[in-house]
C-alpha cells in the first residue's frame, strides 16, 4: 500500500498569467504557496483484478476505459496500469469549487502514489508536467499551470511561465521571522459559495486579447509581490493583493458578486490589509492578509463564515507511507 500527501494552495499575485493563451506570447508570473491542508491518495493492490476508485463516489470496473473519473482514468492509462488496483482519495477540505487548487493537487498526488506503487521515483517537475498534460491536454479542462506546479514543488514560490513552455520554479526567500510574520497575517474564510471554475475560466480566456494590459500589470505585480515578501513587507503585499483583486474582477463577470464584495469590504474595515477570492473566483475561500493585532476584530466581523487556520507548508507532494 502507498499513501501520498499533497498540499492545497493559495495564490497571491499573477493568477491568470499562467493561462497558455497569455504566457505563450508574453510570459507569465505567479506567486503562490502550498498550505497545511492536504489531499491524501491511497493506492493498494486489489485481489480480484478489478479497479476500485473511491472519491465522493465509488466506482468498481473491469477496465480502465470504463472509469467515469477522467483524471483517474487518464493517470492510469498514462502509467500503463490496467487492473488490480484500488484508489482512495481523502481531502481535508471539500474539493468542489473551493479555489484551493484541489483538482490539480489530486492529480499530482495520484500520479505520485501510482509511480511509487509501480516502483518509480517521480521528481516534482515530472509530476507537474504529467499533471498538466492530463488536465490541460488530454481531459482539456480550462485553466493555467500554477496549481500543478505548486502542488508538486510546494513552499512559497515565484513561478515564471516562459513562451517556449518551460517553467521556472523560484523560491521566494524569507527568513524564519518573515515566514512567521506571514503565517500570522494569513486568514482564510469559507464563503459558503461554490462555483464552477471552468465556466469562469472559459469566459476569462475568451476575453484575454481585449485585456492584455491588465494581465501585463498582474504579471509585474507578481514580481513586486515576491520582492516585498523577501523584505518582510506584509502590509505592502496586502496592498498589492487589494490592487490585484480589483484588476482581477474586471477579467470576467463571474469572478465576484455582491456577497463576496460585502465580505471583503467588511474585512478591510476591520483591519485587513487586502485580500482576494482564491482560485478562479466566484466563491470558495476568501484569503486575507491582516495586521496580526487585528485578527480577532476581523474574525468577529466575519463570524458567520467558517475560518480555516492555515500556515505555509514548505514541501510539495510526498509519499508518506509505504507498506504491504
Amino acid at each position: 500500500m502507498i499513501m501520498s500527501r499533497t498540499p492545497l494552495r493559495i495564490s497571491f499575485l499573477g493568477g491568470g498569467t499562467d493561462l497558455r493563451e497569455y504566457y505563450i506570447s508574453r510570459g507569465g508570473a505567479v506567486v503562490s504557496a502550498s498550505i497545511d491542508r492536504y489531499i491524501h491518495i491511497i493506492v493498494n493492490r486489489k485481489f480480484d483484478e478489478k479497479i476500485r476508485v473511491s472519491y465522493s463516489k465509488t466506482e468498481i470496473v473491469e477496465s480502465v476505459d470504463e472509469l467515469k473519473h477522467p483524471l483517474v482514468r487518464e493517470a492510469l492509462k498514462m502509467l500503463g496500469i490496467d487492473k488490480g488496483v484500488e484508489i482512495v482519495s481523502i481531502s481535508d477540505i471539500p474539493s468542489e469549487g473551493t479555489g484551493l487548487g484541489s483538482s490539480s493537487s489530486f492529480t499530482v498526488g495520484l500520479l505520485n502514489a501510482l509511480h511509487a506503487w509501480i516502483g518509480e521515483h517521480s521528481p516534482a517537475r515530472q509530476l507537474a508536467e504529467e499533471a498538466c498534460r492530463i488536465e490541460r491536454e488530454i481531459v482539456r479542462d480550462p485553466g493555467g499551470m500554477q496549481d500543478q506546479y505548486i502542488a508538486a514543488f510546494g513552499g512559497l514560490r515565484l513561478f515564471e511561465f516562459m513562451p517556449n513552455g518551460s517553467v521556472h520554479a523560484n523560491h521566494v526567500l524569507m527568513s524564519d521571522e518573515g515566514r512567521r510574520m506571514l503565517d500570522e497575517s494569513l486568514m482564510l474564510f469559507y464563503t459558503g459559495i461554490t462555483r464552477s471554475s471552468s465556466s469562469i475560466l472559459t469566459d476569462q480566456i475568451r476575453g484575454i486579447e481585449g485585456k492584455i494590459e491588465n494581465y501585463d500589470r498582474m504579471k509585474k505585480m507578481a514580481y513586486r509581490c515576491a520582492e516585498l515578501l523577501e523584505k518582510m513587507d506584509i502590509e505592502g503585499v496586502g496592498g498589492l493583493l487589494d490592487e490585484g483583486w480589483n484588476i482581477k474582477k474586471s477579467l470576467s463577470n463571474g469572478i465576484s458578486n455582491g456577497r463576496i464584495d460585502e465580505f471583503y469590504e467588511r474585512a478591510k474595515r476591520a483591519g485587513a490589509y487586502g485580500g482576494k477570492i482564491t482560485g478562479a473566483g466566484g466563491g470558495g475561500f476568501l484569503l486575507l492578509l491582516v495586521d496580526p493585532a487585528k485578527r480577532h476584530a476581523v474574525s468577529s466581523e466575519l463570524s458567520e463564515l467558517k475560518q480555516e487556520l492555515i500556515s505555509i507548508d514548505a514541501l510539495g507532494s510526498r509519499i508518506v507511507y509505504v507498506g504491504d
